[in-house]
């Protein structure tokens, strides 16, 4: 996987291009961000071929859209967003997108021991967790949006989005735990 940087100027040129729906520029852009993109879409769609789907739509929105970016933020942000946005509308549309509230649980802090964690495991355990605590996890831990804006794009309160991410890190922080007791095993310790 390559991914292009491209100046400012560029880019600018490529939006342009995509405004007048020129598909050398819609092609330039899709090969500059899509994966990129495609990670985020894994992030929330676990089967790839979903995922692919959704980054599909998320570029047809962001082409039909473009015009909407006022150049305000970056533009990888502005894609960013509507990804997620299109990531959350593919597990509302398929139901499996499913909270449950605890609020004494979410005050819960979690300590993780991660001395031979790799990005990849971390990735994988992720992907383990259930619709609901992966999605409030995604767009608290990897997105960095704040609870009160997870509750309004979810259709959720703010508790259930705080219970989510503290059943999330509990979940993640005993596959870890497995997963260190496991290395400190085979290492003999």
């Amino acid at each position: 996987m390559h991914l292009t940087i491209y100046s400012s100027k560029v880019l600018d040129k490529i939006i342009k291009g995509c405004l007048n729906n020129d598909p050398r520029a819609q092609k330039a852009l899709y090969e500059r961000f899509s994966p990129v993109m495609f990670a985020v879409c894994l992030r929330y769609v676990k089967d790839t071929a979903e995922a692919e789907d959704v980054l599909l739509r998320s570029f047809m929105k962001i082409f039909e859209h473009i015009g909407k970016y006022r150049s305000e933020g970056s533009f990888e942000g502005w894609i960013r967003r509507i990804v997620v946005n299109e990531s959350l509308m593919y597990l509302r549309a398929n139901k499996t997108l499913h909270m449950t509230v605890d609020v004494a649980q979410a005050a819960t802090v979690c300590t993780v021991p991660v001395d031979h964690l790799e990005a990849e495991d971390l990735f994988e355990m992720v992907q383990q967790l259930p619709v609901g605590y992966r999605t409030v996890f995604n767009l608290y831990a990897i997105e960095g949006y704040a609870h009160a804006e997870i509750a309004n794009m979810l259709h959720i309160s703010e508790g259930t989005s705080k219970s989510q991410l503290s059943r999330a890190k509990q979940l993640l922080r005993t596959m870890i735990e497995q997963q260190e007791n496991s290395f400190n095993q085979q290492k003999g310790l």
